[in-house]
């Protein structure tokens, strides 16, 4: 019986890893492929386009290695990964400080394909929203405020609909059945959002007094610790360990805002925002949405498409999220970011 194409991708990556600098004849026969040399071959020159795999050599003599990018970049399947538990997985327990002053600069996050596509879009919008007058816009820009406030505050659990939202932020009426503090989230998502859009340059260059800025407008009103926090922090769903010091932490996110800001692609800033907040965890709640909110300040800073996260299920957000926290890989959620990043483009303006 054939084996499944993305087994097999993963059986060649395997093997090239447990075989450094190895030819393709070697892969073949290690691994008694059913294939011809040259299907071999475009698949591992589709690991090199993906930066999976390094080659080096030409021709008969060309050779082999996995990617200093690898770990970061390579396929993960969601389900077969939370097929095991918790306690069954083997992951990174704690926090991995290479990562942000040295493995993050020296790649890049998205393929050339990707660029391109994610470019196209890009480009759809810069086109589309010079088409509309001052008021459309800015029409456009509450509709996306509106599924924005709403999905970002269900991934925290929020049981307000999104019809229940859209009348709290624009008539300020409260759902029945529904908390105060469920309210007050909506309401500081929609704050905080606004001050984005009144000063887009705050953002820029990023920093962590900006960071802290923007997570005070999000727990305005709600029990919540504002500023770096000094103590343990858990996260439900995983064995990963934040920092727990608060100078390594404050360390930590300036490391993170001078990677974002040495960075030149306005997507890759955006997705390491994305992620890299969630993963530092500074305080003690709110990170994953003070995470959303940078990411998208960074895309308004720059004139692109901010994104909204409406169809992302919360679920699967999640474990997008725990793969970064355990493995370090972003691969499951820059799949969400190019998803939702095209959702935008073709939903608003």
């Amino acid at each position: 019986m054939a084996r499944n194409t993305s087994s097999t991708k993963e059986e060649i990556l395997e093997f090239i890893k447990d075989h450094p600098a190895c030819s393709s004849t070697e892969i073949l026969q290690g691994l008694g492929l059913n294939r011809s040399i040259a299907t071999l071959k475009r698949t591992l020159q589709e690991f090199v386009k993906e930066d999976l795999v390094v080659a080096t050599g030409v021709l008969k003599s060309r050779k082999y290695s996995i990617s200093p990018a690898y770990h970061i970049l390579r396929p993960v399947d969601l389900e077969d990964y939370f097929q095991q538990e918790i306690d069954q997985r083997i992951i990174l327990e704690n926090f991995n400080h290479d990562l942000l002053r040295n493995a993050l600069n020296q790649i890049s996050l998205f393929t050339n394909d990707q660029l391109l596509s994610l470019g196209q879009l890009q480009d759809k919008f810069r086109e589309n929203s010079s088409k509309l007058s001052a008021g459309e816009f800015k029409t456009e820009m509450e509709r996306l405020a509106i599924d924005l406030s709403w999905k970002s505050s269900q991934i925290e659990g929020n049981t307000y609909s999104l019809l229940e939202t859209e009348r709290l932020l624009k008539y300020k009426e409260t759902a029945s059945g529904k908390t105060k503090d469920e309210a007050t989230m909506l309401l500081n998502h929609k704050s905080a959002l606004d001050f984005i859009i009144d000063h887009p340059d705050y953002i820029h260059p990023l920093s962590v007094s900006s960071i802290e800025d923007i997570h005070s407008l999000l727990i305005k009103e709600l029990d919540i610790t504002r500023n770096i926090r000094n103590r343990r922090v858990g996260i439900s769903g995983t064995n990963y360990k934040p920092l727990d010091n608060e100078f390594q932490i404050k360390e930590a996110l300036t490391d993170m805002c001078q990677l974002i800001n040495e960075k030149e692609n306005v997507f890759e800033k955006a997705l390491l925002a994305l992620v890299l907040i969630s993963y530092i965890q500074p305080f003690s709640d709110g990170n994953k949405r003070t995470a959303r909110i940078i990411s998208n300040a960074i895309l308004m800073h720059n004139h692109y498409c901010p994104i909204s996260f409406r169809t992302i299920d919360s679920v699967e957000y999640k474990k997008a999220m725990l793969v970064f926290y355990e493995q370090t890989n972003i691969q499951p959620f820059k799949k969400v970011f190019i998803d939702q990043f095209e959702f935008a483009v073709n939903t608003y303006f």
